[in-house]
């Protein structure tokens, strides 16, 4: 009886839990169905949302494929990707207009954005309902409403053209120029490895390069495959006698002026995946170029404008059928230099031999007239293609003509002293006629400075401001510096700019009166009297201080791009009295003008200038007798009422046995002859 009991007991138990199997399972199938069973709508929402996602799989599970033509997956990803992501969508929105529930259509709105632009359509997604589920009916009207299967989507980029650079009369400095593109016409040729083997040796390319070129998947058989641009001055009969090799004419930055402004126009180059990365969604392309130096990078943004881009349906012939999107071509801004072409190419003939640099200002107004770097290098190359060889034999030039110098600080020898006098004048620490007595040609205060010396190289009496400034009495400034006072000297250096930004739009080398916070020694604040010490100067700079002496006090700031009315802006007013600048001003006069004076090689008799010589000693120490000079000569005129005002700063490296300061004079004294003349 008890085991009766116990088997019946066993059989309810096996039967309750079948039960709850059977619950538990129909409510996992009612689960699902709630949750799988989408509407139309939603599957739709959902199959668009994928899009942008690049989920092309998970799109493809969303249809039905018999009703959809059979398509096959591969072919589905295909298209879709090849459309999507050729035209960049984003940012995808659907809004339903209306469900028909007897013929299973959806007609929505959809809008995205996409290199050209925002596209927004009205259209149609049809459905099926096999077992209870919604599936997608599939064809291309579903990417676009004209798109036929035979249709293709097209992007065409209408090139934006480059800015032109130009100098102050518009003359280009960096603009459209044409060159020769030499090519290969692949169904042209009849021995493709020899003819791969001669273009690479007139061309100093490796065959494999031009190989790889013939292998994109673009070309074909009728295709003009360039391979390389080659100046158009090149002799081109060689090329063209090698079968199926073509010359064609393509359009180039130029640069006119060439090594006279390559530091200062720079050059562009083609983008590298680097560029493409860092300027993500700037509008750049594999095809694009990038300025790469000098004002070409500086103001990319303005020269290289916007390209145009147009989305079109075209039939199986290549006609248009329908424009989806178009956003209009921008061209960039043609950037209008203050600089003076004609300047700048005549100070660079006087100095190309040399390692050095000029600049050039309106001293009225700020206006930078040129920017020289001396030895250079012709940016056009970096145009066709730099070899190995070229860009090595560059970059190992002694004389470096990579080195952009008038962006540096140098040492600016006795060009500092009509700063050092106007320091002592304004701080009343300086009596121009106080007579400091002849010392001979060397000095020092006195034994605490050891063997140390101050030396100059001429005598003469009386030793007061205007003949120290005329014979450039090294001595006298070494005292004047004593007077004036090491934290006077400071201050005063500070307030004329020292150890600050030049406000100007090329970065320019900061200068300094010392290589720590302050001028440390007696010695070192003596040598700074003249200019040596730990002083070191930005050529423009120095300009700009220069302008104070024509201006009432005020110095100038400079500025580079181009004003139709140009009016002087004090960057430092009131830095000297008026009467400090007019005292200095008529003793730099004597500089030039009277026979003894330094820079007397520049006197004109028709225009009064004004200027200052310095050499600048680079050694060891003052036994060294195997260091090198730094050559200056700063030159501007005087009066207000000069036609063609002009201040001029010109530095050159190793002067000693060339005749110092006296071969800059000389040089810029050509320049100045040109200058006039025009």
């Amino acid at each position: 009886m008890k085991k009766k009991r116990r088997y019946f007991k066993w059989i309810v138990m096996m039967a309750a839990g079948l039960a709850i199997i059977i619950a538990v399972s129909y409510l996992v199938v009612f689960v699902n169905h709630v949750m799988v069973r989408k509407t139309p709508e939603e599957l739709l929402a959902e199959y668009m949302d994928n899009i942008p996602k690049q989920q092309y799989d998970a799109m493809y599970s969303m249809i039905d494929v018999k009703a959809s033509g059979n398509i096959s997956k591969e072919d589905f990803i295909r298209r879709n990707s090849a459309i999507y992501e050729g035209i960049e969508v984003q940012n995808m929105v659907i809004e339903i207009l209306s469900y028909d529930k007897k013929e299973e259509v959806v007609t929505y709105q959809t809008s995205f954005e996409t290199i050209a632009g925002q596209i927004r359509f009205e259209n149609e997604a049809t459905f099926k309902k096999n077992e209870g589920a919604y599936a997608l009916i599939w064809d291309d009207s579903l990417i676009f409403p004209e798109l036929s299967s035979s249709d293709q989507v097209r992007v065409d980029i209408i090139q934006a053209e480059r800015g032109a650079i130009l100098d102050r009369n518009g003359k280009v400095l960096a603009g459209k120029g044409t060159e020769s593109s030499v090519g290969i016409v692949p169904g042209k040729l009849q021995d493709k490895n020899d003819v791969i083997q001669k273009l690479a040796e007139l061309l100093e390319m490796e065959p494999d390069e031009i190989e790889a070129k013939l292998s994109e998947q673009w070309v074909k058989e009728d295709s003009f495959v360039p391979v390389k641009t080659i100046s158009r001055n090149i002799a081109q009969e060689a090329f063209l006698e090698i079968p199926g090799v073509m010359i064609t004419e393509v359009e180039v930055r130029e640069y006119p002026l060439k090594e006279a402004a390559t530091h200062l126009i720079g050059y562009v180059q083609n983008v590298t995946a680097e560029d493409l990365e860092e300027h993500e969604g700037e509008g750049y392309t594999v095809n694009s170029i990038i300025g790469k130096s000098g004002l070409e990078g500086l103001f990319e943004k303005e020269l290289k404008g916007q390209d145009g881009c147009r989305i079109l349906i075209v039939d199986d012939e290549g006609s248009e059928k329908e424009e989806l999107a178009c956003t209009l071509v921008q061209n960039g801004q043609a950037i209008h230099l203050t600089i003076d072409a004609g300047l700048q190419s005549s100070l660079y003939e006087q100095f190309q031999e040399d390692k050095g640099c000029s600049v050039a200002i309106q001293p009225d107004t700020g206006e930078v007239l040129a920017l020289v770097s001396t030895p250079s290098y012709d940016n056009n190359e970096f145009i066709l293609g730099l070899s190995d060889e070229r860009w090595a034999a560059l970059n190992e030039d002694e004389n470096q003509p990579l080195y952009n110098r008038f962006r540096q600080v140098w040492c600016p020898g006795s060009t500092l002293k009509p700063v050092v006098a106007a320091i002592g004048l304004e701080s009343c620490t300086v009596d121009p006629a106080e007579d400091y007595g002849s010392e001979g040609l060397s000095w020092q205060k006195d034994a605490s400075w050891g063997s140390y010396y101050v030396t100059t190289l001429h005598e003469y009496a009386p030793v007061n401001l205007e003949n120290a400034l005329i014979y450039s009495d090294n001595i006298y400034f070494a005292k004047a510096a004593l007077k004036i006072g090491a934290e006077e000297m400071e201050n005063s250096l500070k307030r004329l700019g020292f150890c600050e930004e030049l406000p100007f739009e090329i970065q320019m080398g900061e200068s300094q009166y010392s290589n720590t916070e302050s001028i440390e020694t007696e010695v070192q604040l003596a040598d700074s009297g003249y200019g040596q010490g730990q002083i070191l100067v930005n050529p423009l700079h120095l300009a700009c201080i220069y302008s104070s002496f024509c201006n009432d006090g005020n110095v100038i700031r400079p500025y580079l791009i181009y004003q139709n009315e140009a009016k002087g802006d004090a960057w430092i007013p009131d830095v000297f009295s008026k009467e400090t600048a007019t005292v200095v001003l008529d003793r730099m006069k004597k500089v030039v003008n009277d026979p003894n004076g330094t820079g007397y090689a520049a006197h004109r008799e028709d225009i009064i200038l004004a200027g200052k010589t310095g050499t600048a000693e680079l050694k060891e120490s003052q036994e060294d007798t195997t260091g090198t000079e730094l050559g200056w000569f700063a030159v501007f005129t005087a009066e207000e009422t000069a036609e063609n005002p002009i201040l001029i700063v010109s530095m050159v490296e190793d002067v000693k046995e060339r005749g110092g300061s006296g071969y800059v004079v000389e040089k810029d004294r050509q320049v100045l002859e040109e200058w006039f003349e025009r």
